[in-house]
């Protein structure tokens, strides 16, 4: 017998044998080991660990009856681990086609790098069933792992090629909320990859992801669909079952770090210590009957176990973030596990023109740093300069509109000066330039955009391209050299931008997220500022939220503000920390004068640049940021 003829008998008796009885969660236990690479406690998986996730895990074991799973939770809880938990039990017990999902195609090779691949080298029943990737032909590449009687593919939901591509038996959808609405015009991506599980009556698919937008989440839509299972917990006191609600999560005042949790029906005090035996004592309850074919799993952080996300560490960014609409809407995604619902209150351009207020010939005391968004134009560059404090407050500190063609370089000579200029600070300290400035590149004069931005990377010139659709991140993970520049791209999300605009803009009071305008802009300003709103529409049954301007609207002072935003995200990105930073700026003392005085030590350094877009030459000292603090 031939060895393809030996191979071939050895799969297909493979394939008849029936499914084993071994629960996922028994073998995770058994034969999964966690990577130093990827985990923050490598060695021998333990589900006492995190008792939650047996019978998540166990409703993704042959032996049960649910076809669909899905887990709508906060981060640090181990979902995307479940996950992994299985796919490693499929590769070694119950192989089959695999199709995994992540938001994008390049998420999907970091994935595969960072969680696959130590998932399979560092688990000794994995190792042998997925060959070395440096071997020739190996079937092991980032995007597709070969195995005996199966193959695992990784795609992106932006991919219509590779959401189609086989038919699949399991199916695993990772963060469905940061997938796009509609991918190449083919419809919902998470619709596509179900599709390729029609052909197998045994197919299992696990849906997982931290929630969005009320109205527009799809896990919280998939979560609707379930029997809907909340894990409820005893207290160690009076042994009454509740679930972990945030209201309940006590501090002294002032102390958000001592946070407690107090037991709903008799009122005793948990300390933080005691959740680790209300975790291995909890259980499951669902609170709808559904079909039997769908379970549901939702849990909140406050389940995160000891030496993870504490109840203290929820509650200290709970008080930072409480005031400000769009950090706070992070905090209900990430930490309650919850869906955010949006106002639906329209701006109004005149209302905001009544906050305006004099900001006087210095920068406000609590300007930290200054950044600059450019928006080009046929005829002109269109430049805000914005001014930012402690807990992203911001002021308008200018706007200015250059008139000329970007064609030529009169105009971006003009831009270079302004972006050089020194703003007086109320405080005893240097000038504070424009620490960084996001260009956009999609509109006029693309080109010429480019050429801008290439010789002014050490200063942090950065070209952009606006890009809409929900879950775009606003600020992307690395730049793109796919242009006809070549220089780095960052393609930002204008939507998150948006949103974050708009939900501050409806902050009154002083302080973290306010905005704040000078006296002399105008109404046309505020106007533009205003001009874009929410809309909704629907693509084969499912709403896409999308931001929409009239078509007689003019939106110049909301793109500005959208880059300005974007750049100081970039700095952020590099590792500079704003609310550091003002703690440092915060020392200094208040002119008495407008004539500046700077105190001798005071004088911060340059940031550092980005090693992977700018070439070596020597850098230029000028006052910036301290380097310490990035």
């Amino acid at each position: 017998m031939s060895e393809t003829a030996r191979l071939y008998n050895e799969a297909f008796s493979q394939g008849l044998r029936p499914d084993p009885l071994l629960l996922v969660s028994q073998w995770a236990d058994r034969h999964r080991v966690l990577s130093s690479v990827s985990s923050s406690e490598p060695g021998p998986w333990r589900t006492a660990r995190t008792p939650y996730l047996k019978e998540v895990m166990d409703c993704l074991s042959p032996s049960s009856p649910v076809e669909r799973v899905v887990f709508m939770s906060g981060s640090q809880l181990g979902k995307t681990e479940a996950g992994l938990c299985w796919l490693g039990y499929i590769i070694h017990l119950s192989p089959g086609p695999i199709l995994m999902v992540q938001p994008t195609v390049e998420m999907a090779k970091t994935y595969s790098k960072q969680r696959l691949d130590p998932l399979i080298e560092a688990s000794p029943a994995l190792r042998d069933l997925v060959r070395e990737p440096r071997s020739r032909d190996s079937g092991n590449t980032v995007l597709s792992k070969e195995f005996n009687g199966g193959i695992l593919r990784v795609t992106g939901a932006n991919s219509s090629a590779g959401l189609s591509s086989m038919p699949v038996r399991f199916l695993f959808l990772d963060e469905v909320d940061r997938y796009p609405g509609d991918v190449d015009g083919e419809g919902d991506p998470v619709a596509l990859a179900i599709q390729r599980t029609v052909n197998f009556s045994n197919r299992k698919v696990l849906i997982v992801s931290t929630p969005t937008i009320k109205g527009f989440s799809r896990i919280e839509s998939a979560f609707a669909e379930s029997d809907q299972r909340h894990y409820w917990v005893p207290c160690p006191s009076c042994q009454r079952e509740q679930m972990l609600v945030w209201k309940q999560v006590r501090w002294p005042k002032g102390q958000p770090e001592n946070a407690h949790y107090v037991c709903i029906h008799c009122e005793a005090v948990i300390p933080e210590h005691r959740k680790g035996w209300m975790l291995e004592h909890g259980r499951w309850i669902a609170e709808s009957t559904g079909n039997g074919l769908i379970a549901g799993f939702h849990l909140s952080s406050l389940y995160s176990p000891l030496g993870w996300v504490s109840w203290g560490q929820i509650a200290e960014e709970h008080v930072q973030v409480h005031r400000d609409p769009f950090r706070l809407k992070v905090w209900v995604n990430t930490k309650l596990g919850e869906t955010w619902e949006e106002v639906t209150e329209k701006l109004d351009s005149e209302g905001l023109m009544g906050r305006r207020e004099p900001f006087g010939d210095l920068l406000p005391v609590g300007v930290v740093v200054l950044t600059a968004g450019v928006d080009v134009h046929p005829d002109r560059l269109e430049v805000e300069i914005v001014g930012w404090g402690r807990d992203e407050e911001s002021w308008s500190i200018d706007y200015r509109v250059l008139s000329g063609d970007p064609s030529g370089p009169l105009v971006w000579e003009d831009l270079d000066n302004l972006l050089l200029t020194g703003f007086p600070h109320a405080r005893q300290m240097n000038d504070l330039p424009i620490f960084a400035a996001a260009i956009d590149t999609g509109g006029a004069n693309t080109m010429s955009a480019y050429g801008f931005c290439r010789e002014r990377q050490d200063r942090r010139v950065w070209g952009i391209k606006g890009i809409g659709g929900m879950g775009k991140p606003l600020w992307p993970q690395r730049a793109s050299r796919n242009n006809k520049g070549r220089i780095p791209l960052f393609v930002i999300g204008v939507d998150a931008a948006n949103e974050s605009i708009y939900a501050r803009l409806r902050i009154r009071t002083p302080g973290p997220g306010c905005c704040h305008f000078p006296k002399e802009r105008d109404a046309e300003w505020f106007r533009q500022l205003t001009a874009e709103k929410v809309a909704t529409r629907y693509l084969k049954g499912r709403p896409i939220r999308e931001w929409k301007k009239p078509d007689s609207a003019r939106n110049e002072a909301l793109d500005c503000r959208v880059y300005a935003v974007a750049a100081l995200h970039g700095m952020m990105s590099m590792g500079f920390r704003l609310n550091v930073e003002a703690e440092w700026q915060e020392k200094i003392p208040l002119k008495e004068g407008i004539e500046p005085v700077l105190k001798p030590g005071n004088s911060p350094l340059v940031l550092p640049r980005t090693p992977s877009i700018v070439a070596e030459e020597p850098r230029v000292q000028k006052p910036c940021i301290r380097q310490d603090l990035i």
